[in-house]
C-alpha cells in the first residue's frame, strides 16, 4: 500500500496493488475532480459557482459542461435564425421571390386627384426647392465666401511661386533634417528634384497651396469642436453621427453642395477637401484632451488655475502629440482629394492626372500621380516627426 499526496486536497490512500500506472493516474484525476475544494463558507460559495466537470468515457479527459451564460447567446442566434426562416417562407408564399419594395405613395395633385408618386422624386423636388431658395436669398453670402477663398488661394499660389525653387527645396530639406534626420531630408530632396525634372513644379506648388489652405481651415474648425466634444459628453454624442457620416460618405458627394452654391473653381474644391479631411482632426483632438492625466489637471486646479488656463497650459500642450496625429491624417486625406477636386476646376497635379486620363495618356498620368505620392510621403513624415518630437519632449518633462 502506498500513500500518494495530491497537492491542495486531503491525503488519500491509493492502492497500487494489481493496478497499472495508467489506472492509478486515472484514479488520481478522478479524485481531484471529486474532492471538496472548500473548507470555509466563502469557499463553499465559490465552489457552487464553479462550472461542473465530467470525465469522458474511455479517455479520462475532463470535459466541461456549458453554463447558462454560455448557452444563452447560442439560443438567441437559433431564435433569430428561426425568425428569418419563418419570414422567408411567408414572403415566398405571399409575394414570391420578385417582391418589390414599397417606394411609392399617393400624392395629391393640383386638380384634387391622387397619384402614386415615387418617394425619391418627392424628396428630390423638395431639396431642389430649398437649394433654389438659398441661392436666391443668400446669394450675396455665398458670393462673399467665394471671393474670400478665391483671393486667398490666388495670393497663396503667387507667394509660393514667387519663392525660387532652390529656396523651397532647401527649406523643406532643412526642416526634415532638423525634425527627423538625414534620411527624410534626402527623401525630400530627391522627391522635389524628381517633380521638377518631370516639369511638374508649378502644378506641385498649386497642389501644395490647396493643401496648406485646406489644412489650416480644417485645424481652425477642428480645435474648437474637438475641445467642445472633450468637455461635453452631450456635444460629443451630437457630433459623433455627423462625423461618421462625413467619413463614410463617398468623396464625390462633397462636390455637390460646392457646385450648387459656388459654381466651379477653387471654392468648391477647398470646401469639399475640408469636409472630407476635418473629421480625424476633430476626433483626435477630442481624444487627446480626454486622455490627459486627471492628476495633472487636478494639480493645476489646486494651484488656482482657471479653466481657461488649465485648457491652454495643461490639456492642449499635453494632448499635442495626439492633435498632431490628427493633423497628419487630415493632411493625408486632403491630398487624397486632389484628383477629385480637379473635377470642379481646381488646378494642380490632380488636374494633370485628370487631363491625362481624358487623353488616355498613361505616361503623364503615372508621372503626375507619382508626384502626388511623393508629396504625400514627405508631408506624412514631417508631421509624424513633429508629433514624435513633441511626445519625446513630454516624456523628458516627466
Amino acid at each position: 500500500m502506498r500513500r500518494t499526496t495530491v497537492s491542495g486536497y486531503p491525503q488519500r490512500s491509493l492502492s497500487t496493488e494489481g493496478e497499472g500506472w495508467g489506472e492509478c493516474r486515472f484514479r488520481e484525476m478522478q479524485e481531484k475532480l471529486e474532492a471538496p475544494v472548500a473548507e470555509t463558507a466563502g469557499n463553499d460559495h465559490d465552489s457552487q459557482n464553479r462550472e461542473p466537470y465530467t470525465l469522458e468515457s474511455g479517455t479520462g479527459t475532463p470535459s466541461r459542461r456549458l453554463s447558462l451564460s454560455e448557452t444563452r447567446p447560442l439560443f438567441r442566434w437559433l431564435i433569430g435564425l428561426a425568425v428569418v426562416v419563418i419570414m422567408l417562407i411567408v414572403c415566398l408564399l405571399a409575394w414570391g421571390s420578385n417582391m418589390d419594395f414599397p417606394s411609392k405613395v399617393d400624392q395629391r395633385q393640383d386638380d384634387g386627384t391622387q397619384k402614386a408618386t415615387e418617394i425619391n422624386r418627392i424628396i428630390s423636388a423638395e431639396i431642389k426647392d430649398i437649394t433654389t431658395w438659398l441661392v436666391r436669398n443668400w446669394g450675396g453670402m455665398f458670393d462673399g465666401i467665394d471671393k474670400i477663398i478665391t483671393i486667398t488661394m490666388v495670393h497663396l499660389e503667387d507667394a509660393l511661386k514667387w519663392i525660387p525653387w532652390p529656396v523651397t527645396i532647401a527649406a523643406v530639406c532643412i526642416a526634415a533634417l532638423i525634425m527627423s534626420g538625414w534620411r527624410l531630408a534626402l527623401l525630400a530632396l530627391l522627391s522635389f528634384i524628381f517633380i521638377g525634372l518631370m516639369n511638374r513644379w508649378d502644378s506641385a506648388v498649386e497642389t501644395i497651396a490647396i493643401i496648406i489652405f485646406s489644412v489650416i481651415v480644417s485645424v481652425v474648425i477642428a480645435l474648437p469642436l474637438g475641445i467642445l466634444g472633450a468637455r461635453s459628453n452631450r456635444a460629443d454624442g451630437a457630433m459623433r453621427p455627423v462625423l461618421d457620416g462625413m467619413q463614410t460618405m463617398p468623396s464625390y458627394v462633397y462636390l455637390v453642395p460646392g457646385i450648387l452654391f459656388f459654381g466651379l473653381g477653387y471654392t468648391p474644391a477647398v470646401i469639399a477637401t475640408v469636409i472630407y479631411a476635418v473629421p480625424p482632426a476633430i476626433r483626435l483632438t477630442n481624444l487627446g484632451i480626454r486622455q490627459v492625466s486627471p492628476a495633472a489637471v487636478e494639480a493645476a486646479r489646486s494651484f488656482g488655475a482657471s479653466p481657461t488656463q488649465i485648457l491652454t497650459k495643461v490639456q492642449v500642450p499635453m494632448a499635442l502629440p495626439t492633435i498632431m496625429a490628427g493633423i497628419n491624417q487630415t493632411t493625408m486625406l486632403a491630398l487624397s482629394m486632389v484628383v477629385i477636386a480637379s473635377l470642379v476646376g481646381a488646378s494642380g497635379l490632380g488636374e494633370d492626372v485628370f487631363r491625362a486620363l481624358q487623353r488616355q495618356d498613361p505616361g503623364n498620368s503615372v508621372i503626375a500621380g507619382l508626384s502626388i505620392v511623393l508629396i504625400a510621403i514627405v508631408f506624412d513624415r514631417l508631421t509624424q516627426a513633429a508629433a514624435r518630437s513633441r511626445q519625446e519632449a513630454l516624456q523628458e518633462g516627466h
